[in-house]
């Protein structure tokens, strides 16, 4: 069978106004990102225009991250998709699918649903506390099911803050790994030359652990101005360095280059990518599934460090209770005329 091709009609889709005002810059700010999620109530298997028509509804409200405007992240219900709608995921621009999945065709990341959920009685401590090193952990949330109202649970929210965990999204965690793989260095006499190649998606840092025998004598950017130092303690993706034994990590954004002064001439110089930045154990994000209502989905986490991966879907247009205008005409035809009766009835009286 054929997808349906054809683009959909404007009236049958409602628009979530959240996602340009207000909390939809809260939650860029805040390091969260935007994916996609299709259309209520619609397939993407069976409607293929779904899938672009999703990503200009979402880069008609907000761009997709604060590292880069388009989305990215596709969140595919089921766990199979076909070749067809890989093809589509993939001419539209998208990089990264899940998380029911059991795989992912060529071409595309899989982000796996692996850490339970946000849901008061279903969240799992253990599964964060038995996660490799070096992993992501994706944690679902659903604030809505039809008209019931999921509760999160605070005290495991409240519990993972405290945690020395990399706070970050699908997006996010996918291209700081692209571009820590994309990162070399260079030596004259005793500097060194971090460089890090250019992308053409998202501008995300990548961190390398560079390893030398000799002080530091002071880090800059290509302009000469002192690079930032990062402190152990920040759990959010920013761009900097701090020293370790035998070296530095250093997070840098694509297409720059970092030069690093020593007070001696280095014997030896390593660098190796990093997968989780700041040489913290491992990653975690919390997936934001059928985002209809931003402000309905995220309004109980404005004070939370955490950071979401909101995968948007597009609301459809709530259907009118035709039986609700008709009862109102009624009521405004037969109130005059039951006035007028009375009234006509007291005269005859008197």
């Amino acid at each position: 069978m054929v997808p349906f091709l054809a683009s959909p009609v404007a009236g049958e889709w409602s628009e979530d106004t959240w996602l340009e005002n207000i909390i939809g810059p809260e939650r860029l700010e805040n390091g969260d990102e935007f994916g996609c999620h299709g259309y209520e109530g619609a397939s993407i298997s069976e409607d293929i225009w779904i899938i672009d028509e999703c990503k200009k509804y979402l880069m008609k409200g907000t761009n997709a991250s604060r590292w880069g405007a388009p989305p990215i992240s596709f969140g595919v219900p089921g766990q199979i998709i076909d070749q067809y709608t890989a093809s589509q995921l993939i001419s539209s621009g998208f990089l990264i699918v899940g998380d029911s999945l059991e795989e992912a065709p060529e071409g595309l990341i899989l982000a796996k649903r692996n850490g339970a959920s946000l849901e008061k009685g279903v969240a799992d401590k253990s599964l964060i506390e038995s996660a490799d090193e070096d992993s992501l952990t994706s944690i679902y949330w659903r604030a809505r099911i039809d008209d019931l109202r999921v509760r999160e649970d605070k005290d495991f929210m409240s519990w993972l803050e405290e945690q020395d965990i990399w706070f970050t999204t699908w997006g996010e965690w996918n291209m700081h790994q692209i571009s820590s793989e994309n990162t070399s260095v260079t030596t004259d006499g005793s500097e060194l030359y971090s460089v890090s190649e250019s992308s053409d998606l998202w501008q995300v840092p990548g961190t390398s652990l560079i390893l030398f025998d000799s002080e530091i004598s002071g880090v800059f950017n290509s302009g000469g101005e002192p690079f930032p130092v990062i402190s152990p303690y920040t759990k959010k993706l920013e761009s900097g360095w701090r020293e370790v034994e035998g070296g530095i990590l250093l997070t840098q954004s694509p297409g720059t280059t970092i030069t690093i002064k020593l007070n001696e001439y280095p014997e030896s110089v390593s660098i190796q990518p990093v997968t989780t930045f700041n040489g913290l154990r491992n990653a975690v994000t919390i997936v934001g599934h059928h985002t209809t209502n931003l402000f309905h989905w995220s309004s109980d986490f404005q004070e939370s460090p955490l950071t979401f991966t909101w995968l948007i879907e597009r609301p459809s247009e709530e259907e009118i209770d035709w039986t609700l205008p008709i009862i109102a005409v009624a009521t405004l035809i037969a109130v005059p005329v039951a006035v007028k009766r009375a009234i006509e009835s007291d005269s005859s009286d008197n």
